[in-house]
Formats: C-alpha cells, structure tokens, sequence
C-alpha cells in the first residue's frame, strides 16, 4: 500500500512537471514591432491621427520617421502595421504575401463593397480567387485592353476637338481650360463606355447627362465615406451606441448605388438580348458579364455584376484623373521637361496624324514622366489596406495573427535613403536599367495577389490623353506663379488647388484638328 502511494505521488509530481513545462513552451517570447509614440487607453494611437491637420499617409510618414519604418500602431481596438520600407513592404507583399491576402472588415467594405463581395474587398480563398480570374481574363487581359484601343482613342479625340473649338482668336490666342474637371470627364466617359456604352459628357452622343451628374456625385460621397476615418471601425462600443454619422450616410449611399446600378444591368441585359437575338457580338463589359451570368448563374450573379460596375468606377475614374491632373501640374512647372516630352512625340509620332495606342511603347520618356509622377504623387498614397490570417514576421518582428497591414507608399517613395533628391521631379531618374528604381522601391500599383489588375489599363489612358494634349497643343501656366502642388485629404490624393491651365493649339497641328 505504501508502494502505492510513493508511486502515486511520483506519478502526479511528473505530471505536474510536465504540464509546468508545456505551458513554459507554450509562453514563446514575442518580439513586437516598436509601438511609436505615447497611446491611451481604448483609443490607442488615433488621437495622433485624429488631431492632425495632414492627409494620412503624411502624418505617418513623420512617425515613421521618428520612431522607425516597421511601427505596431494601436487604432483602437485594432493592431496597426504601418510599413514605409522597400524592404519592409517586400517581406509584406512577396515573402508573406498569401499571409496578408486578406482585407479587414471595415464598414466601407459592407455598405460600399457589396458586402465585401467584389474583388477589392473579398476576403482571400475560393471565391475571391474566381474574381480574380475573372477579372484577369475578362476584364483586363491584353486582349481585352487592345480591343477597346478604338473606344479610348474616340474618347480622347472627342476631348481634343472639343478644346480646339473651345479655343480663342482661331487659336491665336492661349485661353483657360479648367483641366481637373476635363480628365474627370474624360475617365469617367471612357470607364462607361466599357462598362455599359454610355457618354456622359461631351459635345454629341451623351446618354443620360441627369444620370452622369448623379454619378459624379455618388462617386465624390463613395470617395469621401471611404477615406474618412470611421469610428466604429476601430471602436466596436460605437456599434453598440449606434451614433455613427458615417454609417447613416454608407447606409443611404448604399441604397442609391444599388438602384442606380440595377437599372444599368436591367437596360444592358435588354440590349444585350436584342443583340443576341441579331446575331450581333457582346457590345459592353456588362454584356460580357451577362452571357457568363447564361453560363453559371450562382456565380455571375447581378450582385456580382454590380459590385465589379462600382469596382472599375470607382477604382478606374478618379485615380487616372487625379494622376493626369499632377503629370500636367509638374510639366507646367517645369517647361524644360514639357519640351522633352514634346520632342519625343514629334519625332516618332509627327503632325500628320495623332498618337495612336501603337506609338505608346516608343515614347519612354513620356511613360519616365508618369513613372516620376506616381513615384511623388501616388494616386494611392496609402495602399488599400490588408490584414494577417496568420502569425508571421517582418523584418525580424512578431506580426500578430488579425493586424491590419498599411504600405505607406508615399513614405516609400520619398524616403532620402533610397532616392536621391527624392522631392526633386526627375523622370530622368528611369532611364536605363532604372537601378534607382528597381525592387520595391516603386510600387504605385501595389505587388503581388492584392496588386492593382487594372495597371495596364491605367498607364495606357494616362499615356494616350497626355501624349494627345501634348502632341496638339501650347501649354502655359495662368501666370508667372508656378502651380500649386500643395495635396488636400483624401482617398487618392487629390490636389489642394484643382489645376486650371492656358492652353492654345500648335501651329502643325491646326489642320489635322480642324478635321476633327
């Protein structure tokens, strides 16, 4: 009996010892990120984003560097990676990439996405991965860019010819042209033309101008509501409070969107009937979208057509836009630059006929302008934001499993120790082997599984309507001050001062645009 007793305490005295050293293993030691400046208690660090009167990226940029280029943030309840490195976002976006695959749930992302249903805002696995590869091959394939060649080229001769009438004395004279809204009208009048053969703006074949204007409108508020800071995102007791302003406005957005939208694909599935019914071929993306829908209905469903409707809008209308708006606003400022870009154009594309999609690969300097641009100006300073599935590490730092990933691309960009004179605008900086340039030193589209699909896409607009106002026309600053490039807040960095330019035709070029 006393055996076993002995034998019973010997049994409980390894037990337990095991058990002490199971959790000593399982207690890994943490190594987290620096956490930045001071926090409170509940908001964490919002009252250093908050209280600032900089746009977002700015203002962590200077933490950055201050307390380092991999900072842990706390926003309320939620764990913040901020990364301002090359080599910090590599680890992110190409060794840890299917880690931070996801998209957090912000409420934008409900009320603005579809529920998180599009390709922007879909979490990562099965579904998201079918999105992707629709997209890919329907959307924003080679082939499919090079077939709306024509569409785009209309679209810009369109814009050019409504500036040469625009034009005083016969084009003597240099006159005003409000530019901020005419490549907001020239994006928007492309995207819909691909989504659903719609004009908006222009001189003839304008369908729905009422409709045009509640776009801009309902575009302006989706922009707004997305890049304002939402409490209840951060701090669930909002939720429980229910007084979020933002929500009530998401919510009523929301609604809008819908029906504006629905009515779109209730009329482009009648014309695509019709179409159908003579034999003709899929006019529209949403035609596309509508056949597929033939094929598999629970999958192209109208909700899935939608929300890629709003998606090419939102993230194709605004952003190419706001980065033309820059590119002229830095060439006026530096009318060396604007010459050089000039020169290229006359000797490979001449004065007998405009720029062409074809002529683009043989303009590298005009594609180092942009490149420059993008680098200063990124149309998304901050890249859309993703969230770890699992643990995993950065830069020799633990990443919890659930932060929220943010890639200060403008801090990148910027950064003294990788460019040289880094707020200097150089597009010369690209030529060559571009070494300066090379890795993850650039990245204005983003990298890897959540990079932007519509790159190709962009730089070509961007490139044919530059090229265009370049090849055709003077263009001078309104007076001797060089132009504003202050930045306001926003979602895709908007200028402070909305660019207004003179502008008068070439003389090589007043035959060939009166014949437009």
């Amino acid at each position: 009996m006393e055996d076993a007793t002995i034998l019973y305490f010997l049994s409980s005295a390894v037990l337990f010892a095991a058990f002490l050293q199971l959790l000593r293993s399982g207690r890994k030691r943490v190594n987290l990120p620096p956490s930045g400046p001071y926090r409170l208690p509940i908001i964490g660090h919002l009252h250093h984003i908050l209280s600032s009167p900089l746009p977002l990226h700015q203002t962590l940029a200077r933490l950055a560097s201050d307390h380092g280029p991999v900072l842990l943030l706390r926003f309320g309840s939620r764990p913040v990676l901020v990364v301002s490195s090359p080599s910090a976002a590599e680890e992110c976006l190409a060794k840890n990439d299917v880690v931070f695959a996801n998209r957090p749930r912000l409420l934008m992302g409900k009320h603005l996405s579809y529920n998180y249903t599009n390709l922007s805002s879909a979490s990562y696995g099965p579904y998201w991965r079918n999105l992707r590869r629709f997209s890919t091959l329907e959307i924003f394939s080679s082939a499919r860019t090079a077939a709306l060649s024509s569409l785009r080229a209309g679209e810009v001769r369109a814009m050019l010819r409504q500036l040469f009438r625009s034009s005083a004395s016969g084009g003597e004279q240099s006159c005003s042209v409000d530019m901020h809204v005419k490549f907001a009208e020239l994006t928007t009048n492309m995207m819909m033309q691909m989504i659903a053969g719609r004009r908006y703006y222009g001189e003839s074949g304008l369908v729905g101008v009422e409709e045009g204007l509640r776009f801009r409108r309902i575009i302006e508020e989706a922009f707004y509501l997305s890049g304002a800071s939402n409490p209840e995102d951060y701090l669930p007791v909002m939720k429980w409070l229910g007084i979020n302003p933002l929500k009530k406005r998401m919510v009523k957005l929301e609604e809008e969107i819908d029906e504006l939208l629905q009515d779109m694909v209730d009329d482009q599935r009648r014309h695509y009937v019709e179409r159908q019914r003579q034999g003709e071929e899929k006019k529209t993306l949403v035609h596309v979208m509508l056949s597929l829908q033939e094929k598999d209905p629970q999958f192209y469903t109208d909700v899935l057509i939608k929300g890629t409707i709003l998606m090419l809008i939102t993230a194709g209308t605004d952003t190419s836009a706001g980065t033309m708006e820059w590119v002229l606003s830095l060439l006026l400022n530096h009318p060396e630059v604007l010459k050089k870009v000039r020169a290229e154009m006359d000797t490979h594309v001449g004065h007998d006929r405009l720029l062409a999609d074809s002529d683009l690969p043989n303009l590298p300097y005009l594609h180092n302008v942009i490149k420059e641009t993008l680098r200063l100006f990124p149309a998304g300073p901050l890249l859309a934001p993703h969230e770890s599935s699992t643990e995993c590490n950065v830069a020799g730092y633990d990443i919890p499993r659930g932060t929220m990933l943010l890639v200060n691309v403008y801090a990148i960009h910027r950064d003294p120790d990788v460019w040289e004179d880094p707020t200097s605008f150089r597009p010369e900086r690209f030529e060559g082997d571009g070494a300066e340039s090379k890795g993850f030193k650039h990245i204005p589209f983003g990298f890897g599984r959540r990079g932007c699909p519509g790159e190709l896409v962009g730089t070509r607009i961007m490139g044919l309507a530059l090229g265009s106002l370049i090849q055709c026309f003077e263009w001078e600053r309104v007076g001797s001050e060089e132009v504003d490039l202050a930045e306001r807040k926003g979602l895709v960095l908007p200028k402070a001062v909305p660019l207004v330019a003179m502008y008068k035709p070439r003389k090589v070029m007043m035959e060939l645009l009166s014949r437009l």
